[in-house]
């Protein structure tokens, strides 16, 4: 186990100790990764190591849907269905809300369900049985379905068999929250209902915490001076904040993400005094840049940005204009050839992408073209 956001660290520094909650761990070294399900090249940072990073693997297996950076760096990619070319059920522990997830559409290609893609592999391993337990990707609905249906009939409520509730669409569960859940029972009793911390009661500090003697998170709220502080090289604060356009980088290249974007670029805002300062107008390609690396981005001018900070969102696909430079030009727009690999702090060591100094400067280098969604050249098998 490491916490994704230590995936570079682990790939470069294999057996280098590393802290996590309380815990010092080492990493472990790692020759083949398989990845299913996210996008390493879009929610981490500073691209560039991670480039190098993945480079340190014998082999790099992919699951999906388009080519996007991560595929684009994989030895193998094994296309997969997107959830409208696949049947499944969508359901969350708060949501009441349990959905039949038709599939809309067929297959594209070669891409097939994540599930049938394992079975088949683990066929090559034989260990088919024990991984299917005689099951396709219909009947494990039905079993996994028939766990809902047997909890709603013993509480004797509504509960249709599955050939029902995949006619129906949905079905509504109750939730277990309805009545405010622990929070209300503790406001009601404090010493009867207590909440499951040390104390029982809200806590803003912790005692086990400050023990692990960490620098970087003492233990109880506070202000720590950022480590990537503006400098009068890189003097602009950049926020890389969630899009609007799409979910993080799913579907970069669908018609919504796209008409959002100027000349297939992502828009980074500035403040007007920032831009004029730099001979930049409304609409200008421009460049930012740090230590870490440099992207492209089409400027938006806007009195809604605070002077000193230019906002660029994640999620355009990666996409460098020299794949093998050593910090090469994103040409689209991801911020994270900026943002900084360091943990959030050495108790969670999550993902601290969203904030970084940098600068702007408006850009008169060549017009390179944006490749990010076109498909690499498929050779023949030797």
């Amino acid at each position: 186990f490491i916490p994704v956001a230590r995936i570079a660290d682990m790939l470069l520094h294999p057996g280098e100790p590393f802290d996590y909650n309380g815990k010092r761990m080492p990493y472990p070294h790692i020759r083949l990764a398989y990845w299913a399900g996210g996008n390493p090249f879009h929610h981490h940072q500073d691209l560039a190591r991670l480039k190098r990073a993945f480079a340190t693997l014998d082999t790099f297996v992919v699951h999906e849907i388009g080519w996007t950076a991560t595929a684009r760096h994989a030895d193998i990619v094994l296309p997969c269905t997107m959830t409208l070319e696949r049947d499944d059920i969508g359901g969350a522990p708060t949501d009441p809300l349990m959905v039949a997830m038709h599939r809309l559409a067929e297959p594209n290609g070669l891409a097939r369900d994540d599930y049938d893609i394992f079975a088949d592999l683990s066929a090559r391993l034989g260990t088919r049985e024990a991984f299917t337990e005689g099951r396709s990707s219909r009947e494990w609905l039905r079993h996994l379905y028939a766990k809902t249906q047997a909890a709603l009939r013993e509480r004797g409520l509504d509960a249709p068999d599955f050939d029902g509730f995949w006619e129906r669409g949905e079905l509504i569960l109750p939730q277990q929250d309805d009545d405010g859940g622990i929070l209300r029972a503790f406001r009601n009793d404090p010493a009867g209902k207590p909440l499951p911390t040390p104390s029982g009661k809200v806590q803003i500090s912790s005692p086990v915490v400050a023990g692990f003697g960490y620098a970087d998170c003492p233990g109880h709220p506070a202000w720590l001076a950022p480590e990537d502080a503006p400098t009068p090289a890189h003097p602009l604060f950049l926020v890389a904040n969630q899009p609007a356009s799409r979910l993080h980088s799913q579907l970069d290249f669908g018609a919504h993400s796209v008409s959002q974007k100027r000349e297939g670029r992502e828009v980074c805002s500035l403040h007007p005094r920032d831009a004029a300062e730099r001979g930049i107008a409304e609409g200008d390609v421009v460049r930012l840049f740090n230590a870490r690396g440099a992207c492209l981005a089409a400027a938006r001018l806007t009195e809604d940005i605070r002077p000193g900070v230019v906002q660029l969102p994640t999620g355009a696909w990666y996409d460098p204009q020299d794949a093998d430079a050593q910090r090469p030009l994103c040409v689209h727009g991801n911020p994270n050839v900026l943002t900084r690999d360091v943990g959030t702090s050495s108790l969670a060591q999550g993902c601290s992408g969203q904030l970084t100094a940098v600068q702007v400067e408006r850009y008169t280098g060549p017009a390179h073209p944006i490749r990010a969604h076109e498909p690499p050249a498929i050779g023949e098998r030797p």
